[in-house]
């Protein structure tokens, strides 16, 4: 669905489409709390957002950060509106190539008027239902306004990031159990690790973003607007614990996936050492009856030449030092 709305009045819902003619009427009366939600992936024209933006007088340059690609996360006041902009994450199956980053973001821009809130995506893989369900769950973030609508979306797109970084978590363990199994799989370790890397990379870019985005709507004393704050200061405090435990999170798992990654060369170093030992140990102990056999093979006079105690000779001496240079190599596990 491209264009969804609802309105609330003293606390309650009394409505599910909201007319974008009348949105401006809604946002001036004292009681009414309005979301309107655009996706331009859908059934909406870029053309509305520019018409709403002249409706309700949105900062021409935050309309523009709303549909341009690549913006960072981040917060900024224009006016009499805040502008914000946060990325929602998720972590789909393993990519057919195995290489190949499976994360999936999504952008979500924000307005924030003194009586509603405009959300703005330029995809659908993000779905505002979860957010309409967070509201509908806690009365107390409609009964706090403004504030209250964005504190649950902010909370939803937080724990989206923390669903994720778990996902990575749990893959970074399941790496390491395949890291030291008795049979290694160093191309799919490599492979595994450089992807993750690659993912917690782009993670990052959105993640500890976050910290200054939630800070500066804690330093905005106008972003509640007329309704009753009061409750919303442990919200937004623990969306910022949220938040820095997030950025934290992603920094050690990073430190991990780059520990895993230098661990499986040194095990390819180890065991390529180990191989080399194996193939000199052996190497040695061919080396024996080729020596002995070259030496009764020389065409000069030697004990036992020209007669079965020469060959009984070399055969017992073959015996002896490759079964007694194999026993050595072995006790010191050389082979």
């Amino acid at each position: 669905m491209g264009l969804r709305s609802r309105l609330w009045r003293d606390g309650r819902v009394v409505s599910e489409d909201v007319a974008l003619d009348e949105l401006r009427r809604h946002l001036a009366e004292e009681s009414s709390l309005v979301w309107l939600d655009l996706c331009l992936a859908g059934e909406v024209h870029p053309d509305t957002l520019a018409g709403l933006a002249d409706e309700l007088g949105l900062d021409r340059h935050a309309v523009e950060d709303a549909v341009a690609p690549g913006e960072r996360p981040k917060t900024s006041r224009h006016g009499g509106h805040t502008f914000v902009t946060v990325y929602a994450t998720a972590l789909p199956g393993e990519p057919a190539g195995g290489h190949e980053s499976r994360l999936v973001t999504s952008r979500v821009s924000a307005f924030v008027l003194p009586r509603g809130l405009v959300t703005v995506r330029r995809d659908d893989r993000f779905a505002m239902g979860q957010v309409l369900r967070r509201w509908d769950d806690d009365p107390e973030l409609v009964q706090g306004g403004v504030a209250g609508l964005l504190h649950g979306l902010l909370d939803v797109v937080v724990d989206g990031h923390f669903e994720t970084i778990q996902q990575l978590d749990d893959a970074i363990e399941e790496l390491e159990d395949v890291l030291f199994a008795e049979s290694p799989q160093p191309a799919q370790v490599q492979r595994s690790s450089y992807r993750m890397r690659k993912e917690l990379v782009e993670l990052r870019r959105v993640v500890l973003p976050m910290r200054e985005v939630v800070s500066s709507l804690m330093r905005q004393p106008d972003l509640r607007g007329p309704h009753d704050p009061s409750a919303l200061g442990g919200h937004y405090e623990d969306l910022y614990d949220h938040v820095l435990r997030a950025g934290e999170w992603t920094e050690s798992l990073r430190d991990m996936v780059t520990s895993v990654f230098e661990t499986n060369l040194s095990l390819q170093d180890a065991r390529l050492n180990t191989v080399m030992k194996k193939l000199a140990g052996w190497a040695a102990v061919i080396a024996v009856p080729t020596a002995i056999t070259g030496w009764y093979g020389q065409n000069v006079p030697y004990p036992g030449f020209n007669s079965s105690g020469g060959l009984h000779q070399s055969v017992l001496l073959i015996l002896l030092a490759t079964v007694g240079l194999y026993l050595f190599l072995r006790h010191k596990d050389w082979i």
